[in-house]
């Protein structure tokens, strides 16, 4: 036989210039190998990458899918592989993913015929989940191959907008002449000639947009398309109407043509199975719902039901469970059923993993992809993520030059790195040609074929190891290389060569990935370990501001389209007022959206998403900030109408009974979970929170950094802006309170009037000739009313009386009545005489009361007869609750947001109006981990607080809260040894009997959290209300 040819073999750039090599391998556990290849017979695998271009492997028939999947996903430098799967046509001519489990003889017939296509096989409903940016690439390509097929329909303007991002990563900025001839030279989508003009319009406003942001806007318009991910699968339902079934994140999905007519979440299936061509949905009792409890379709045969019913096994385990299902213990017997389950991580582990990984990150830095407009268009205008290196001359083992050939490239493995060598690594091939982008254009030639050097140095990560190279196809070493790649615990190194198919330019999706000099992903070295994300303070200042802005803009769709579509849409409802809303709100809406949008593309180049934060590029947040407060300046005006809406809204409620019942019965709606006039108010407490979070970047930033002086610009506008609407505010939100008290109280006639100012309510007892009984106070500057809650369902106070401020005086009484904490109330017809519930609280209250009856003895305040004619004060009314015992808050309906003074009523509390608008002004939002006091796992959530309550959302994205928790009363500590909390950055939340603990991300957002939930548990003295209403007076 014939000695067969060396073959010839490539080393990558990271090696010549001498970066370590990483395996990168994605669907490993941390600090876990590939396995050891089999023994026997191997066969070659062609795989097509997401660029079209293909890819051989060699590797034992006997080897499973995993090892195939793995070697791949090395070969890309791919972290989160478990997204992708290879994809093949069967036998049977039905496309099937690639099981992991199974050996790949079981699976590929004929081998050598098969191609294999690496593509997506798992779509998450954010791509701000995925956390490399190699893997948003890829992800990009995946659109960008969907959107080609006609596969992910869409609209006209959204496909525009799509290819315009395309072509921005390809090409760059906008030059119309370039632009017009990429288009008419490249189809993206179906019939695109007609759009070319769109296409072009909206490419001209993505200039200065990097590849990388080209990509995150691509998967962002592609992420809230209908068939974003959608993988259709013919059927039938019991009437024989054509559907198509889908699987995602959510569910299972029911489609007719490209409408989604129908689907099933996970929480409400109980059982999904098949039986021959029958797929049948079992799902879970529910009496709310019109549907069957089993629904059947009816598929093209058993096989049709049997690959879909696998993708559904895999959908729900990759986006529901918390960890790989175990495998089943074969029985001994019989079987019954399918043994198939999901193999590899979930997405909470990769997400985990790619987090809390100590290692330290590989640089992918994608750019522009020129392309020259002749015959081989197609072939060069390959999105590049790296300039791509020079090539040498490769000698043989003999010393002589080899010349690549340029007719394929192929991948060849005698056997994987062992898994016992924590030092072994893999070699990454070298391109044999130049990729065409900005940056390497002049120094391409024409030739195809190139010799390459390689170099006979090694790398020595550890004493007694010595790391891989590239040996020639034959089962054993050669003299001349022995001594430098030499065999490592018996087992025969990796072996690549690298050759270009049918000439066409190499795939830069294995592009060799640079690192930092000395930079090498491991695990059990503690000198190298480091957390992935940015640590700065500023970054957590800036990651504030992202999560705040998100529930801001959730606040502006309640106004916006919430309310709109509840309220605004009726017949009742004053044209006035619709125009007002509209006109004041949406411009807010808009310009809010995109600064988001802005802020989250800061935030993820900054988080390491993109190798610009290696030159520092993108560490700051002031210029994004000052670009976008410069930029509200147009919309100051609608920020003063605030005060307009409000008093539009009330006068229109009070003119019709029919729109004030369309405004109670919307805020009793879940996505209302604040009081309607709260939400009004929003855009004025936010700019009070912008203030806050330039005044913590300047006082973190030393005068010299970058971002110091875009920081300071941006408080001087924004403080500039606050300092107009401070006043303005202040009234708004005494008129907004004023308005909230009317519908807490019974028996009220005029409460809302012009001069009138609250100050305080809470529980007080008030001594009678039963002794003393519960009740509420309410403290304005000119009058003081106490109220009961009686028995009824409602969450309204009954007015007992009033006590008018003037020329009233006020005394300690314990001594006299021999109550603790008593005082009297000498008014000029009555008396009276309450108890506080602590020292403090008689403080508190005696202060506010003392400043008020001074302030009345100066003003001409309103008339203090605000009682309805046939009110009597009664004591006869008992106090409802006991004092030890609290029941549950919440309104008769279970919705709508809770009254404070309903709070303070059975928690016998009090609330000044300092602290109310401190609270809020003081909104936070964020993920946090909860737990119970008697559970063992945290629970991660995104929790939003304001307005003196806990909101809690399974994620950012929901429109209304799981559930509340009111925090008046409640204490925040943090927990003790005995507790057996070891983990940092913990606080703790308790009231009598109720414990939870809460756990935040950094040090930076444990104080904050810290700080506003002190604010709302404890109280400060009314004094700084007076003085803050003194120096804006009205």
């Amino acid at each position: 036989m014939a000695e067969q040819d060396p073959v010839p073999t490539a080393q990558g750039a990271g090696q010549r210039l001498g970066a370590p090599e990483t395996l990168g391998i994605s669907t490993l556990d941390p600090g876990h190998r590939p396995p050891a290849m089999p023994p026997g017979r191997h066969v070659t695998i062609r795989v097509r990458m997401l660029d079209d271009t293909e890819e051989l492997f060699d590797i034992s028939q006997k080897a499973s899918g995993k090892v195939l999947f793995d070697l791949v996903c090395s070969h890309m430098n791919l972290i989160e592989g478990d997204y992708f799967g290879l994809e093949f046509q069967n036998q049977q001519k039905m496309i099937v993913w690639l099981d992991h489990i199974k050996p790949i003889i079981k699976q590929l017939r004929r081998p050598k015929h098969t191609i294999l296509r690496f593509a997506v096989k798992f779509f998450p409903p954010d791509h701000a989940q995925l956390l490399e940016e190699l893997t948003r690439y890829l992800f990009a390509l995946q659109i960008k191959q969907d959107v080609s097929c006609g596969r992910l329909t869409c609209n006209d303007s959204s496909a525009a907008l799509m290819v315009s991002h395309i072509i921005q990563s390809e090409i760059g900025d906008f030059e119309e002449s370039l632009c017009r001839s990429h288009l008419l030279n490249n189809n993206y989508i179906p019939d695109q000639m007609p759009l070319i003009d769109k296409i072009m319009e909206f490419h001209s406003k993505n200039i200065g947009q990097t590849p990388a942001e080209s990509d995150y806007q691509l998967l962002e318009v592609a992420r809230r398309l209908e068939m974003y991910g959608i993988r259709l699968h013919p059927a039938k339902d019991r009437e024989g109407t054509r559907l198509s079934l889908a699987v995602g994140h959510t569910g299972v999905l029911v489609f007719q043509g490209h409408t989604r007519i129908n689907a099933f979440n996970w929480s409400k299936v109980r059982k999904l199975s098949f039986k021959r061509k029958r797929f049948l949905i079992k799902l879970r009792p529910d009496l709310n719902s019109s549907y069957q409890d089993t629904l059947e379709f009816l598929m093209g045969s058993r096989d049709c039901c049997k690959i879909f019913w696998k993708i559904c096994v895999e959908y729900h385990a990759f986006f529901r469970l918390f960890e790989e299902p175990k495998a089943k213990p074969k029985p001994v017997l019989f079987t019954r059923g399918s043994s198939f389950r999901f193999s590899g991580r979930t997405q909470k582990q990769v997400i985990d993993y790619v987090r809390e990984s100590e290692f330290k990150k590989i640089p992918f830095e994608r750019k522009h992809s020129r392309v020259q407009h002749n015959s081989r268009v197609q072939q060069n205008s390959r999105l590049s993520p790296l300039p791509s290196p020079r090539h040498h001359e490769v000698p043989t083992d003999h010393g002589a030059p080899r010349v690549d050939s340029p007719h394929r490239r192929h991948w060849t493995e005698s056997a994987l790195v062992t898994a016992e060598d924590p030092s072994a690594s893999r070699t990454t091939r070298l391109s044999p040609a130049h990729q065409r982008n900005g940056h390497n254009e002049r120094d391409r030639t024409g030739s195809t074929s190139r010799t390459e050097e390689r170099t006979g140095s090694t790398r020595q990560t550890q004493p007694d190891h010595l790391s891989t190279g590239v040996v020639a196809n034959s089962p054993r070493l050669s003299a001349s290389s022995g001594n430098s790649h030499g065999m490592m615990n018996g087992q025969k190194s990796l072996e690549l060569c690298s050759h270009s198919p049918d000439g066409r330019l190499p795939s830069p999706l294995t592009s060799p990935l640079l690192n930092d000099a000395g930079s090498v992903r491991t695990d059990d070295e503690d000198e190298v370990r480091r957390k992935r994300f940015p640590t700065d303070r500023a970054y957590f200042i800036a990651k504030e501001l992202l999560t705040t802005e998100r529930t801001y803009v959730k606040d502006l769709e309640v106004v916006t389209v919430s309310f709109q579509s509840a309220v605004g849409q009726d017949e009742a409802t004053p044209d006035s007022l619709k125009n007002t809303v509209l006109s004041t709100f949406e411009p807010l809406h808009k310009f809010h959206t995109g600064f988001l949008r802005e802020v989250e593309q800061r935030l993820a180049l900054w988080e390491g998403r993109s190798n610009a934060h290696i030159k520092g590029d993108y560490q700051r947040i002031g210029d994004v900030m000052l670009k976008n407060l410069q930029g509200l300046k147009p919309l100051s005006a609608n920020l003063h109408r605030q005060s307009e809406v409000l008093l539009e809204l009330e006068k229109a409620c009070r003119a019709s009974r029919r729109l004030e019942g369309l405004c109670r019965d919307f805020e009793l709606q879940k996505v209302c979970y604040v009081p309607l006039n709260v939400f009004i108010l929003r855009p004025l407490h936010r700019l009070i929170h912008y203030k806050q979070i330039l005044e913590r970047l300047c006082k973190h930033y030393p005068a010299t950094h970058v971002d110091f002086r875009d920081c300071r610009a941006a408080l001087a506008d924004v403080s500039e802006v606050v300092e107009l609407l401070q006043g303005s505010l202040i009234k708004m939100e005494n008129f907004q309170k004023l308005l909230e008290l009317k519908k807490d109280l019974i028996g009220v006639d005029n409460l809302v009037v012009p001069g009138r100012e609250f100050i305080r309510l809470g529980c007080l007892s008030k001594l009678s000739g039963k002794g003393l009984q519960q009740r509420m106070f309410f403290l304005f500057n000119d009058v003081i009313l106490y109220t009961s809650r009686g028995m009824t369902g409602t969450n309204q106070f009954k007015v007992h009386g009033q006590l008018p401020l003037n020329g009233m005086t006020i005394r300690e009484s314990e001594d006299e009545w021999g109550v603790p904490h008593a005082f009297t109330l000498v008014a000029e017809r009555q008396s009276v005489v309450v108890a506080a519930s602590s020292l403090k609280e008689m403080e508190k209250w005696m202060e506010d009361i003392q400043g008020a009856i001074e302030m009345a003895k100066t003003s001409n305040g309103p008339s203090s007869d605000i009682l309805s004619s046939n009110l009597t004060d009664s004591n006869k009314d008992p106090s409802p609750v006991s004092e030890n015992k609290a029941p549950p808050v919440g309104p008769p309906s279970g919705q709508g947001p809770v009254p404070l003074s309903v709070i303070c009523w059975y928690r016998v509390q009090s609330l000044s109006f300092s602290e109310s608008c401190t609270s809020l002004e003081n909104q936070l939002s964020g993920n946090l981990l909860r737990k119970f006091k008697n559970s063992n796992g945290w629970q991660k959530l995104w929790v939003v607080f304001t307005n003196f309550s806990l909101f809690f959302y399974k994620s950012h994205q929901d429109d209304y809260p799981l559930a509340s928790l009111p925090l008046l009363g409640y204490s925040v500590t943090i927990p003790t040894d005995s507790e057996n909390i070891h983990k940092d950055y913990v606080f703790k939340l308790h009231f009598k009997s109720h414990v939870y603990y809460f756990r935040s991300e950094s040090e930076y957002t444990f104080e904050r959290w810290m700080e506003v939930i002190r604010s709302a548990t404890l109280k400060s003295s009314g004094a700084r209300l007076l003085n803050s209403k003194e120096s804006h007076a009205h």
